[in-house]
């Protein structure tokens, strides 16, 4: 079985342990093989994130270089891909209220909150860091004790475990090379 075969047998659901089994079988990624914007979907793993990003209109990643990473991208109004401050995102309420979220109510709220969130700056950087045990590259956020390791699964696909401080267990991830954004 190949690497992808495996990844879309995770997408379907996995527990964190074979999820994390997974991760620690890739090799790990490399900061100048980042560049790009990429597509995020989250892995269901039982984490409290589970579908959260995606209800709220989450679109992936942008890596422009090691100091000028944009690590949350949302669709806006009108189909177009926006970097939003992760400094407005309050974790700790996010965290306490995850289940009530589940709401298609809040997921609209909160896209007509997009256009007030949005930056054109760089909210965080790409460095090589160890995680469980193997240095690859991860995304560090600026404003939120949040980083984002990654491995390879392949030159297009990358397998992440955002690691947040107070959250028990990584929030797993998917991030696909988006080649239609140039």
């Amino acid at each position: 079985m190949t690497a992808q075969d495996e990844l879309v047998q995770l997408e379907a659901g996995a527990s964190l342990e074979s999820a994390l089994e997974f991760f620690d079988s890739l090799p790990p990624a490399r900061v100048a093989e980042l560049t790009g914007t990429w597509r995020g979907n989250g892995i269901d793993t039982g984490n409290p994130f589970d579908g959260l990003l995606e209800r709220f209109g989450w679109y992936g990643k942008r890596f422009d270089g090691p100091d000028d990473a944009h690590p949350l991208l949302f669709t806006g109004s009108g189909g177009r891909v926006v970097s939003v401050n992760p400094a407005f995102v309050p974790m700790g309420l996010v965290l306490n209220i995850a289940d009530k979220l589940n709401n298609p109510v809040v997921g609209k709220l909160f896209t007509r909150l997009v256009p007030l969130l949005t930056t054109r700056e760089p909210r965080a950087r790409l460095r090589m860091v160890e995680y469980r045990g193997v240095s690859s590259a991860a995304m560090i956020y600026d404003s939120l004790p949040i980083y984002d390791p990654f491995r390879k699964v392949d030159e297009n696909t990358l397998l992440g475990a955002m690691d947040l401080r107070g959250l028990r267990a990584p929030f797993m991830f998917v991030l696909r090379r988006d080649s239609a954004a140039g």
